[in-house]
């Protein structure tokens, strides 16, 4: 008989490999192919290009979301910044900062409990660009909560290998550059890829759709998860929620729009 640890272990392990709704599904599919209807942002770089990425906006939800202007979404590179930085598989990581963008927040949302971020435990997405002159050109930025009412720490539903996995929108990038995730992220959405602080996912397959407005952030969540699993969990209630206000069915292409 499975103790009571290991058949929540068990249950946490399950969670973070859902099915994707049919709903969104749908929509991954129907926007994946076709320019942004609805950009918000100049065009920032997948770090595969220097311009090929726009916040997209969906206007049936509000929900904002990282397009390729070509095809596809976006791609996963490692964000290391946190607590966990230097440790484990970002022990070789170039770039990796002591805190990330809302270590204030989720000192308040914890209790106390937890200091920042770790990204080998709490899944999340790095969305906005301060393109700042050091790190970027200086020229345009991007702000998910002044542009878009998206608030810091809100989960982010994640499309990517087939399955649904849920972050939170932890960190902003001081630059231009677009698609990172969380370690333990990554690896929940590409487990045999051998990710790392310096090897990321390079397709531009993955969907990372954020959601505006207070219901969106992860408050009452297990932020002392001692796994990426047990965390992740914790998020499906609020995640759910929102996927189901995503519409499923065919995106409008930006000539149709003007058409309509």
């Amino acid at each position: 008989m499975r103790s009571t640890t290991s058949l929540a272990i068990l249950f946490a392990g399950v969670a973070a490999c859902r099915d994707v709704p049919s709903n969104l599904k749908s929509f991954y599919e129907s926007h994946k192919d076709v320019d942004c209807a609805n950009p918000i942002s100049i065009e920032y770089s997948s770090g595969q290009g220097d311009a090929d990425t726009v916040y997209c906006k969906d206007d049936a939800s509000s929900a904002v979301f990282l397009k390729d202007t070509s095809n596809g979404y976006a791609d996963a590179d490692i964000d290391c910044d946190g607590s966990g930085m230097g440790t484990g598989d970002c022990g070789d990581d170039p770039s990796g900062q002591s805190m990330t963008a809302f270590k204030d927040l989720v000192q308040e949302y914890s209790g106390g409990a937890v200091d920042d971020l770790n990204t080998h435990i709490h899944n999340f997405v790095v969305l906005g660009n301060d393109n700042s002159a050091d790190e970027g050109d200086g020229g345009e930025k991007f702000d998910p909560t002044g542009d878009a009412d998206i608030q810091p720490l809100s989960v982010v539903a994640v499309v990517c290998g087939d399955k649904l996995v849920y972050g939170v929108w932890g960190d902003v990038n001081g630059g231009k550059v677009t698609g990172e995730t969380s370690l333990s992220l990554a690896k929940q959405c590409f487990p045999d890829e051998g990710l790392s602080g310096n090897a990321g996912h390079g397709d531009h397959d993955v969907l990372y759709l954020a959601f505006p407005g207070e219901d969106a952030v992860a408050k009452d969540v297990n932020w002392s998860a001692g796994t990426a699993e047990e965390f992740e969990a914790s998020l499906a209630t609020i995640g759910d929620e929102l996927v189901k206000k995503v519409a499923a069915g065919q995106a409008k292409s930006r000539v149709m729009r003007a058409i309509l």
